[in-house]
């Protein structure tokens, strides 16, 4: 009995773990993603300005790739030039780093991310894990603390 409550709570805690933080606000520079949350607490200085996106449906072309993560609309921020860059990485890489393949598709938030050509910021992966998805190993990032 305590092997199958354990079980249980495992496969539960996987599946929660996987759904969509909708109180997550996505946020692209530069072609790279990471949250409003990290632009607005710790890269204040970093911002020149910034563009709102309340729906998917307002996205411009150059955008339209990251549909999948405008539920809460999208802000496009635009970067001081002379500050240097931002640590970033591609998802391929952080398959890599937890030896998946490059092609495995990663979650940020509950929101899947299938093209692991996608450059995030560093500051985005907050707790990183591998977890079962549908039965496939894949890693999973969590943007809050």
């Amino acid at each position: 009995m305590k092997k199958l409550l354990y079980s249980f709570l495992l496969l539960s805690s996987a599946t929660l773990f996987a759904q969509k933080n909708t109180s997550t606000r996505f946020a692209v520079a530069n072609d790279i993603v990471g949250t409003v949350d990290m632009f607005s607490n710790n890269l204040k200085g970093y911002v020149q300005s910034s563009r709102t996106f309340r729906s998917s449906a307002e996205l411009p072309q150059n955008l339209k790739k990251f549909v999948n993560i405008a539920d809460n609309g999208l802000v496009e921020y635009k970067l001081k030039s002379g500050l240097g860059t931002l640590d970033r990485l591609s998802l391929a890489d952080l398959n890599t780093q937890y030896n998946l393949a490059k092609n495995t598709p990663v979650l940020i938030d509950g929101y899947e991310f299938a093209n692991t050509d996608t450059l995030v910021y560093g500051d985005i992966l907050r707790n990183v894990k591998v977890v079962d998805n549908n039965g496939s190993k894949t890693v999973s990032v969590s943007t809050q603390k």
